[in-house]
């Protein structure tokens, strides 16, 4: 699989995945609004407020992995070569088919 393939492989993932996450805080606002929105004393289950925060996080960072890979989709269909934007270096494969909107190589990475 080429590069550009890869990005909208994972581009496809990435959505679904942000989809699924909304459609979860779509039901937790439900639930909120329900019965059972005075969970926070209830020793056996997680409070909405930490599931809530919990999914926010994750719908936030979907976001900007979609941010991430349009902008690696855009620099791909302009036929640019990775390089990592730290060192110069072209970002090697195997780092790319991991993560396909790598923007350092792996030495500058860590």
């Amino acid at each position: 699989m080429d590069h550009a393939a890869r990005i909208a492989s994972q581009r496809i993932a990435a959505a679904d995945r942000l989809t699924r996450l909304e459609q979860q805080l779509v039901e937790l606002r439900a639930l909120r609004r329900g019965e059972q929105d005075d969970d926070e004393h209830d020793p056996d289950g997680v409070p909405l407020s930490e599931e809530w925060s919990r999914l926010e996080g994750l719908r936030e960072r979907a976001v900007r992995t979609l941010a991430e890979l349009d902008r690696a989709a855009e620099a791909a269909a302009r036929g640019e070569v990775p390089t990592c934007i730290r060192c110069g270096a072209p970002i090697p494969s195997g780092r790319l088919e991991a993560r396909p909107q790598a923007l350092t190589c792996v030495a500058c990475a860590v």
